[in-house]
C-alpha cells in the first residue's frame, strides 16, 4: 500500500497536468484566431450600421423638411418621395448582405489561419479552397471600389446640408449689422437638381431660412448624413483591411500548396529509394 505522501504527490502531478494542458488548447486556440479578420469584421459591420441606420433616418428628415418648406405641392417631389423610398430599401439590402459577407469573411479568415498554422503538420489544402480564396479577393476588391463611390454619394447631402447651415450663419452675423438686411440671403433648393424648377415655394430667405436651420429635423438631419458618411468611410477602410488580408491569405495558401507538393514528391523519392535498397539487399542475400 503507498503511503499517503506518495499518493497526494501523485494526484498533484495529475492535477498539475491537466491544468497545464488545459493551459496549452487554451493558448492554441487563441493563436488560431485571425485577429485582423475579426478587427476587420467589427470595422465593417459598424461602419455598415452606422451608414444603414442613421442614413435611412436621415432621408426620412429630409423628405420631411422638402415637405414643408421647399416643395409645398405633393406631386411636385413625388419623383424624389419614390426615389428616396427605393434608397431606403436599397439599405435594408445592403445591410443584410454586409451581415452575411462579413460572417462569411471571418469563417474564410479562421479557415485560412488554422490552415496556414498547421503548415509544417498534416495541413492540407485543395485547388478548390484556394479558388474561393481566390474568388474572395476579387469580390472584395469590387466591393471596394463599389464602396468608394457610395462615400462619394454620401458626402452630397453633407455639402448640401452645410450650405444651408453656413447660410444661415451668415443670416445670423448679418443680424447683428443693422445695415446690412437678411432678408436678401437665400436658399434655392431647385438649383440643386432634387425637385423641378416650377415647384413652390423652393427657397427660403432670410428669417424662414433661420427657422428652418433651427429645427429639430435639420439639425438630426444633418448630423445623422455626416454619421452616415463617416459609416461609409469606415466600411471602405474595412474592405481594403479585408483585401489585404485575404491577399496575404492567398499567398500563403499558394506556397503552402507548393510546399505540400514538394513533400510529397520528396516523401516518394524516399520511398522509391527505400525500396530499391531493400531488393538491393535481397538480390545479395539470395547471392550469397
Amino acid at each position: 500500500m503507498k503511503p499517503a505522501m506518495e499518493t497526494a504527490a501523485e494526484e498533484n502531478a495529475e492535477q498539475s497536468q491537466e491544468k497545464k494542458g488545459c493551459f496549452e488548447c487554451c493558448i492554441k486556440c487563441l493563436g488560431g484566431v485571425p485577429y485582423a479578420s475579426l478587427v476587420a469584421t467589427i470595422l465593417c459591420f459598424s461602419g455598415v450600421a452606422l451608414f444603414c441606420g442613421c442614413g435611412h433616418v436621415a432621408l426620412t428628415g429630409t423628405v420631411s423638411i422638402l415637405e414643408q418648406h421647399f416643395s409645398t405641392t405633393p406631386t411636385d417631389h413625388a419623383l424624389l418621395s419614390e426615389v428616396i423610398q427605393l434608397m431606403q430599401y436599397v439599405i435594408y439590402g445592403i445591410a443584410s448582405f454586409f451581415f452575411l459577407y462579413g460572417i462569411i469573411l471571418l469563417a474564410e479568415g479562421f479557415y485560412t489561419t488554422s490552415a496556414v498554422k498547421e503548415l509544417h503538420g498534416e495541413f492540407k489544402t485543395t485547388a478548390c479552397g484556394r479558388c474561393i480564396s481566390g474568388m474572395f479577393v476579387f469580390l472584395t476588391y469590387v466591393l471596394g471600389v463599389a464602396w468608394l463611390g457610395v462615400f462619394g454619394f454620401s458626402a452630397v447631402p453633407v455639402f448640401m446640408f452645410y450650405n444651408i447651415w453656413s447660410t444661415c450663419e451668415v443670416i445670423k452675423s448679418y443680424q447683428a449689422n443693422v445695415t446690412v438686411p437678411g432678408d436678401q440671403i437665400c436658399v434655392d433648393i431647385r438649383q440643386y437638381g432634387i425637385i423641378p424648377w416650377n415647384a413652390v415655394p423652393g427657397r427660403a430667405c432670410g428669417p424662414i431660412l433661420e427657422n428652418i436651420c433651427n429645427t429639430n429635423e435639420f439639425y438630426m438631419s444633418y448630423h445623422l448624413f455626416i454619421v452616415a458618411c463617416a459609416g461609409a468611410g469606415a466600411t471602405v477602410i474595412a474592405l481594403i483591411h479585408f483585401l489585404m488580408i485575404l491577399s496575404s491569405n492567398w499567398a500563403y495558401l499558394k506556397d503552402a500548396s507548393k510546399m505540400q507538393a514538394y513533400q510529397d514528391i520528396k516523401a516518394k523519392e524516399e520511398q522509391e529509394l527505400q525500396d530499391i535498397q531493400s531488393r538491393s539487399k535481397e538480390q545479395l542475400n539470395s547471392y550469397t
